[in-house]
């Protein structure tokens, strides 16, 4: 089991990047490519850094973060941004929740 959370993926608005973390390639490519739509267009939006992690019980977690000073990270759209993603992309992020729980910490499959 793994001790620290693993990140997913990340999107700065900062450097105007995104990261899917490697030991996630074998998500297929329309999950990848709609995971780093949704990221990218979450900064762009709002601003700062965005990090999606799963926890040691495999639940995915929307980390903000945002350089001291930036005038222009909105903070609380970021609140409400994160809400409308977990409710408009449930099945994605619950699919993607069951294949870590499965894949890396090697739980069974729901009947």
């Amino acid at each position: 089991m793994y001790q620290e959370n693993v990140v997913l993926s990340a999107s700065s608005s900062y450097e105007q990047k995104y990261y899917l973390n490697e030991d996630f390639n074998g998500l297929p490519e329309s999950i990848k490519e709609e995971l780093k739509i949704m990221c990218v267009l979450f900064t762009e939006d709002v601003g700062g850094v965005l990090t999606l992690e799963f926890d040691e019980e495999g639940t995915l977690l929307f980390q903000v973060s945002s350089d001291e000073g930036d005038l222009l990270f909105d903070e609380i759209g970021s609140v409400l941004k994160i809400k409308e993603l977990q409710r408009n992309k449930e099945e994605l992020l619950e699919s993607l929740e069951l294949f870590y729980r499965v894949f890396f910490l090697g739980e069974d499959m729901p009947e």
